[in-house]
């Protein structure tokens, strides 16, 4: 029986920072030594991704520091005259005051069961979002306090620990198969991916269109 739902924040409740990512890779593009614009963005997110698998434990650095470190690297790579704490910023009033799914609202009015949300983001940065927005979630949950970023285990892990719940009588719902099904799965917990762009299903990956579709699965 489902007890809880665990839910991701970013590309599940509110929109993740495309915009804001293609201003930030105009910039450097204006201002650097670049080919192709696509170069860019492949090689700050690989980066990036890097930062976050490294760093875990005694070697866990918030996501602010890690958002820079890798722009700063990608700016010197394309030689480019950007100021990465600048652009970190820009990244961050984003991350701040998202815009919402329209749905987003209605999910926490209807959920029968009480929603904690589960994100790879630092702590204060995620409750300012949800103060913008006016959400009520049960309990809140970051990288920042399982000094760990999903796919890892130890953040949904951190999650269960503090709500006291088995991990079959939670479901995780989020927007990435890589870190939300993937990560999810690692800790036993159900995973619901919300499939947002009308993507291929991978086979055995539970899939809805919108969040107010989960209420199938959960009731």
């Amino acid at each position: 029986m489902v007890k809880a739902v665990f839910l991701d924040f970013y590309g599940t409740l509110v929109h993740e920072d495309g915009e804001v990512i293609k201003q930030v890779t105009q910039i450097i593009f204006d201002t650097g030594v670049v080919q192709n614009y696509s170069d860019i963005g492949a090689y700050w997110w690989k980066e990036l991704q890097e930062l976050f698998t490294n760093a875990h434990g005694n070697s866990f650095v918030t996501q602010r520091e890690l958002e820079i470190r890798s722009l700063q690297k990608t700016i010197e790579h394309f030689n480019s005259t950007a100021d990465a704490a600048e652009l970190s910023e820009m990244m961050f009033r984003h991350w701040t005051a998202p815009p919402d799914f329209p749905e987003a609202k209605q999910f926490f009015e209807k959920c029968p069961v009480p929603i904690y949300i589960v994100s790879n983001i630092d702590t204060a940065d995620i409750n300012e979002a949800i103060a913008f927005h006016g959400f009520k979630p049960d309990g809140v949950f970051t990288s920042e306090d399982a000094r760990s970023y999903k796919p890892r285990s130890e953040l949904f892990e951190y999650a269960l620990r503090k709500t006291g719940f088995s991990p079959d009588e939670v479901v995780h719902i989020g927007d990435s198969l890589s870190s939300d099904v993937k990560g999810a799965g690692e800790a036993g917990i159900k995973a619901i991916w919300i499939n947002r762009g009308a993507k291929t299903v991978p086979d055995g990956v539970i899939a809805i269109n919108s969040l107010l579709d989960a209420f199938a699965i959960l009731i």
